[in-house]
């Protein structure tokens, strides 16, 4: 009888711990998904052709038809990450370098839902298909990975 009380008890509290550690977290991290953003590097061509890292004085850029200020008056600029719209197939940004001079660039993309978890919900993929722009100061640009992405991996190339 000893030996079956001895065993009740130790069961009873054996049960909680092993159900502590097998059980699943109630909180899930979300915070590891982070939306997937639009990243770009600033070049200039020397005078033998080859590309050169280069910086903007200055640079504001707003979402177009919004009143979005995506980067504000920032100085010594030599990259970009930007945000790509979800609701529709492409976004319009505004990059305003002085009082008087801007450029308007359009960015085609697509986006693709897909199903994360139950506590995370939805995530969009969002692939770059074409870029167009007005040419005041902005020289060129060129798509180099199509893919947006939340690591930093360089989207297009803007030339000055």
């Amino acid at each position: 009888m000893k030996r079956l009380l001895k065993l009740a008890l130790a069961g009873a509290w054996l049960c909680p711990v092993i159900g502590f550690f097998a059980s699943c977290s109630e909180e899930a991290d979300c915070s590891m998904v982070v939306r997937p953003m639009m990243n770009g590097r600033i070049y200039t061509l020397d005078a033998d052709g080859y590309v050169q890292n280069d910086t903007l004085d200055s640079l504001t850029v707003t979402a177009w038809g919004t009143d979005s200020i995506l980067i504000n008056r920032e100085a010594e600029v030599r990259e970009l990450t930007l945000p790509l719209r979800y609701t529709a197939d492409s976004t319009v940004l505004v990059f305003r370098y002085a009082q008087d001079v801007k450029d308007t660039v359009l960015i085609r993309h697509t986006n693709t839902p897909y199903f994360l978890s139950m506590d995370c919900g939805y995530q969009m993929r969002q692939s770059l298909v074409s870029v167009s722009y007005t040419r005041h100061l902005l020289d060129s640009i060129h798509i180099t990975q199509n893919e947006a992405g939340s690591y930093g991996q360089e989207n297009i190339r803007l030339f000055y």
